[in-house]
């Protein structure tokens, strides 16, 4: 199955096994926005928790926090994203499709960037131990082509995006003949700003037009932990350098919204600021960096992660990468890890009035700290996992419709189900015992119990669903009070005690994470 097969594959199996809904389906929906079902509700709060556990419980200088959605207008000036959170629209006047203009000239370079790998894959393979990798890049005709091509579309970029030249950027995709991703036109429209908050009005003053009636829905979460810096530090006593935790909802008016839930005008951020010393912020920077790329690799394969530095930085920021998954519309953005300097507290301390200092005890002296950020979003953090996990594969020794089966490989401390009760025919004998043993386990873990079709019916659709772990109640149960346990993945099958499932369970889980 290829990777466009695939991905529709995912988008089905989310609607068709309570993942992922489209939002307002009655009404033939909203575009990118979407419903979490009861399984996905479930996944998505396993990995929720799989962060801050991460982030918060095993740090004791990092803390959480709960923002408001509404902030005060003026935050957003000093942030800069009132003038400055702006994204570079551009039409296809044939297709009548809209794209962002920065979008299709980095995927233009990341082309450039698989050609060069894909040159350095063919000498590696052709070549062997003897192959030096740097000096085939230096020397070689078709390498040093592209890498100069990339250079200097990649340097007119970076200015361009610096100095918001927009005919600039128009020029750099006619030049580089990028055409319409879906049809293949040239034939493109001038390149203009879009801004990307969602306004709204507030209060008793909704209606005037007034700028003090207007506010924004948050377009990220970050400065709510900005503005409450002082208030956390000084209320948990905390000394720099900590950091301060939040999991919560952002909105963006974006351009294009599409590839499912990768992309939503309403999505889920968890952001750590870290507070440090000014002239510390690289050193903490390559740490987090490489924290949080061990944390993703918990979760998924290294070959499938990789980092990305950005061409162009964020107006905030001295250093910046992306974390990058490959999914099946290849490798994308799924953490940030910024180098914000201390561009947000100081702008807030500028336009508030309001000092933004730490008294650093140890150098007794005040400043304003420096931040670096971690930056993933819940809604692609939970795209990578079941576009990852969701498999089809040949059953050992299985016939006829029984011979494949499709199983969501979701790593057990993560799946929304841990175990489901299954009692082998609908007979009272059994389903009485299967039910005292649901009662039993769903104090440990969440389970699920289902007495409805043929076991075969049943443990295919649990691993459709994702559950690690079956258990079986037979007619042997009542005579040696004992189970069977199916694991998911190995199809693998052992008889357990009753009276030892609860740690037993307890321990499969442990085991996973």
């Amino acid at each position: 199955m290829n990777a466009t097969d695939h991905f529709k594959k995912v988008i089905s199996h989310c609607k068709e096994y309570g993942y992922i809904f489209p939002s307002s389906e009655i009404y033939d929906g909203l575009s990118a926005v979407y419903d979490y079902g009861s399984y996905g509700v479930e996944l998505k709060n396993n990995l929720k928790t799989y962060w801050w556990r991460a982030m918060v419980q095993m740090h004791e200088n990092i803390v959480g926090l709960d923002s408001a959605i509404f902030m005060h207008p003026k935050i957003w000036k000093a942030s800069g994203h009132v003038d400055a959170f702006n994204d570079p629209l551009i039409d296809n006047k044939d297709s009548k499709k809209r794209y962002r203009a920065d979008v299709l000239i980095e995927e233009y370079l990341n082309k450039l960037d698989d050609k060069i790998n894909k040159e350095v894959e063919k000498a590696a393979k052709r070549f062997g131990e003897s192959f030096d990798v740097n000096m085939f890049r230096s020397t070689n005709p078709r390498v040093a082509e592209y890498a100069e091509k990339r250079r200097s579309v990649a340097d007119r970029y970076v200015r361009a995006a610096e100095t918001d030249n927009l005919a600039e950027l128009k020029s750099i995709i006619e030049d580089c003949e990028i055409a319409d991703p879906e049809t293949g036109s040239r034939n493109w429209t001038d390149v203009r700003q879009f801004n990307l908050m969602f306004a709204t009005q507030f209060g008793a003053l909704a209606g005037s037009e007034t700028e003090d009636a207007k506010v924004y829905l948050r377009p990220e979460t970050a400065q709510g932990i900005f503005v409450n810096f002082l208030n956390v530090q000084k209320s948990t006593r905390q000394k720099i350098p900590f950091g301060i935790a939040q999991i919560g909802k952002a909105f963006r008016n974006e351009i294009i919204a599409r590839q499912f839930i990768f992309r939503m005008r309403e999505f889920e951020q968890m952001e750590m600021q870290f507070f440090v010393r000014p002239g510390s912020e690289m050193e903490w920077y390559k740490h987090w960096k490489e924290t949080r790329m061990a944390w993703h690799r918990s979760i998924f394969p290294a070959a499938r992660l990789r980092f990305h530095d950005h061409e162009k930085l964020a107006h905030y920021a001295n250093a910046a990468l992306d974390i990058e998954f490959d999914f099946p519309f290849g490798f994308k953005e799924l953490e940030g890890i910024h180098s914000r300097t201390d561009f947000d507290l100081g702008n807030h301390q500028q336009l508030s009035g309001k000092k933004m200092q730490y008294f650093d005890p140890e150098l007794n002296e005040s400043y304003v700290p420096y931040v670096v950020e971690t930056s993933v979003g819940v809604d692609r953090l939970f795209l990578a996992v079941v576009s990852s996990c969701l498999v089809d594969e040949k059953v050992p020794d299985a016939k006829g419709e029984d011979a494949t089966r499709t199983v969501m490989k979701i790593p057990a401390f993560l799946a929304p189900i841990k175990a489901a009760i299954l009692p082998l025919v609908n007979k009272e004998e059994l389903t009485v015992e299967a039910r005292a043993i649901f009662d039993r386990l769903k104090m440990v873990a969440q389970c699920q119990y289902d007495a409805k079709d043929a076991i075969g019916r049943r443990y295919r659709r649990q691993d459709a669903i994702g559950t690690p772990y079956c258990i079986t109640v037979d007619f042997e149960t009542l005579e040696d009070r004992c189970v069977t346990v199916r694991n998911r993945d190995t199809l693998q099958q052992e008889r357990v005690a009753i009276d030892t499932l609860p740690a037993h369970l307890a321990a499969l889980l442990a085991a996973s994470c």
